[in-house]
């Protein structure tokens, strides 16, 4: 049943003074059309994409040649060409402020804080730049980084960008074999790594990985200094040298910004790996840069000088999407470290002290901090805070209604969805709009969302895939050493022909906004129905008992039974009683086709790197299957707690 009432409503004078309304009515008299609302504004941006991304890199001001030719082949997904005769280079459009105002401010828990000014990382990238030239790294070579969230990440996938080679990152908790598996695949022509990092109050040590990693990628390594001993890493790798000495013969100067191509690759992502050897997906320049444009000045109305922060690490998208606040003349808000450490108060001390306006996290950690008892609004002057996004899983209902009741009652609450594969947002924030208890407020400008059932048929008021029918600027280039597209075409073309199946589960909503059930391949089928797993996390993580829970379909008796694993608040037991309270929960909050059939504890849950719950990986474990690559867990440990059960054999 929906809530009569929504959880925050725009005024009229925040709506007409937001950067998305602006940009709309200078829509308008450009192209002689009356957009009345937003709808007609997102069907417009839709229907004539290349008019609309082309004002898109208008009024962004775009540094660069758009060329004649705006949209080729646009009726077809895999062949279409957004800008095909644009020259243009990412780093010079992030690099677009100087002077000494803050471009970035860093927190490493508390142990590490810096500020670097605009003119400062200006400085930074062109040192780095005339370096990574010497050393012979040219347009397509790829600069592969283990390395935190921290300033001097930034500046050196800047000064790659400039030249117009490949970033790729991951974090430095990933283990040997989890390094190695992506960044073995793309051949980088240099490693970067960190001598150790902070978590948790502790430091931890990356000497040994680094120098195993090194030696098996066998190309040059350059050792960033943060909380180990980078000199004693360089001097027991042959050839290996410190960020500091591989800078120092070059003085600042002008950056030399090489002009490029609109699809030029910039990024190389990767896919969880959970089922295999992690997909290598391929972002370009351009595709990225009007994506993260659109969406950050557009639906997070980001301006120039404002504090723009996400939580998150560099083995994350949402890394790559928080970089480009820069191009916004945004101040980036990094911080590296548990956002727990040496409490939950950390990161809205952080916010309050920064006064950040923009505050992007996960749902998991909305949880947590409602579940810890904190109430940051009673705590902390959080005025600035004007914005809060949500991602890495369906935020549910109840995480809605504590940002409200805890965190600040007059904040736009955006969840937000896509991912690695587009890396950029499906759905997301609507300034013009309301926010509803549960929704996502819906489908970002020129992008056209729609949710089919199996037959390839819109649906509204049920479940089905979440598509995307026409080609945008941000699909990927390609995968890496995928040279017939094979690949490629099985992750997102395969279900229908010429859409973009997503692979989430999703469903309209009565106000045009999009609910996520969880992902495609981890839905429950008993009895034939299709069950969102999302749907009965929003129940039962809502219990006090349970602090997480996981759920499969185990495959029982010809059919699927539901099982759900949950791990329990300290001190609490699974008896009969806490039993029959959740499948009741489940029951009255979602259906009695979602009741599980087995409910079971468990120590821990695994999960990936960025927090996201593995369910095809236990569903793996509990049917007996290998699980391929557990070097993409941070607890690949958790995994074992679900073999053998014997709960699960009667």
């Amino acid at each position: 049943m929906q809530q009569e009432m929504p959880l925050w409503t725009p005024s009229d004078s925040q709506i007409k003074s937001s950067p998305m309304y602006r940009f709309m009515t200078w829509c308008s008299t450009r192209v002689g059309r009356d957009f009345s609302d937003y709808d007609a504004f997102h069907q417009w941006s839709v229907d004539d994409r290349a008019a609309f991304w082309s004002a898109v890199w208008d009024y962004c001001g775009v540094k660069g040649e758009k060329g004649e030719r705006l949209l080729e082949n646009g009726d077809v997904m895999l062949d279409a060409r957004f800008f095909p005769d644009a020259r243009l280079n990412f780093a010079e459009n992030l690099l677009s402020e100087s002077g000494d105002d803050d471009a970035m401010i860093f927190r490493g828990e508390d142990q590490a804080e810096d500020r670097w000014s605009w003119d400062r990382l200006r400085h930074a990238v062109s040192r780095l730049q005339q370096a990574f030239r010497a050393m012979g790294i040219e347009k397509g070579d790829r600069v592969a980084a283990m390395v935190p969230n921290m300033p001097e990440t930034v500046a050196l996938m800047l000064a790659a960008a400039s030249i117009g080679a490949i970033w790729s990152s991951c974090s430095p908790d990933f283990g040997e074999q989890g390094v190695l598996d992506r960044f073995g695949q793309i051949e980088p022509k240099l490693f970067l790594a960190v001598d150790g990092y902070w978590y948790n109050g502790k430091r931890q040590d990356t000497a040994e990985k680094v120098k195993a990693v090194s030696a098996k990628l066998g190309v040059p390594l350059v050792v960033i200094a943060y909380a180990g001993d980078a000199p004693a890493i360089a001097e027991a790798v042959p050839g290996a040298r410190t960020l500091a000495d591989f800078v120092a013969p070059y003085e600042a100067g002008e950056i030399a910004f090489e002009p490029l191509p609109f699809s030029h690759p910039l990024y190389i992502l990767f896919s969880s790996g959970t089922t295999g050897v992690p997909k290598c997906i391929v972002h370009s320049a351009g595709g990225t840069l009007l994506q993260h444009l659109k969406e950050q000045r557009f639906h997070c109305g980001l301006e120039k000088g404002e504090r723009f922060f996400y939580f998150t690490t560099c083995g994350w998208m949402m890394w790559n999407w928080l970089v480009s606040g820069l191009a916004s003349g945004a101040t980036l808000c990094l911080y590296d470290g548990s956002p727990f450490y040496p409490d939950g108060n950390v990161l809205f001390d952080y916010a309050a002290e920064e006064q950040f306006a923009f505050f992007g996290t996960s749902a998991k950690y909305i949880d947590a901090v409602r579940k810890g008892g904190f109430t940051p609004n009673t705590t902390h002057d959080l005025s600035s805070l004007r914005m809060m996004t949500s991602t890495g899983s369906p935020l549910s209902p109840e995480g809605f209604s504590f940002v409200y009741e805890g965190i600040k009652s007059d904040i736009h609450l955006a969840s937000i969805s896509g991912g690695t594969d587009i890396v950029s947002c499906f759905v997301l924030g609507n300034p013009l709009k309301p926010v509803w208890r549960g929704e996502i407020q819906g489908p970002g400008l020129g992008l056209a969302i729609d949710v089919w059932d199996d037959e390839g048929r819109p649906v509204r008021g049920e479940k089905g895939e979440l598509v995307c029918t026409k080609a945008f600027p941000s699909m990927p280039i390609m995968f890496w050493n995928d040279p017939d597209g094979a690949k490629y075409r099985a992750a997102y073309f395969e279900r229908f022909d010429n859409v973009w199946c997503h692979g989430d589960f999703a469903e309209w909503t009565a106000h045009d906004g999009i609910v996520i059930h969880g992902r495609s391949d981890a839905t429950l089928n008993p009895g034939g129905v299709r069950i969102g797993t999302a749907e009965i996390y929003n129940q039962v993580e809502q219990m006090e008992e349970v602090l997480e829970a996981l759920c499969i379909g185990q495959d029982w008796d010809d059919d699927v039974r539901v099982v759900l694993f949950v791990r329990l608040a300290a001190e609490r037991a699974l008896d009969e009683d806490l039993i029959k309270a959740i499948k009741t929960r489940i029951r009255t909050g979602a259906s009695p086709r979602h009741v599980p059939a087995k409910v079971i504890q468990v120590a821990d849950i695994p999960r990936t790197k960025s927090g996201k719950i593995v369910e095809l990986a236990v569903r793996d474990v509990v049917h007996g299957r290998t699980v391929k690559n557990k070097e993409a867990l941070a607890n690949p440990e958790a995994l074992d707690l679900f073999a053998g059960l014997e709960e699960l054999k009667s």
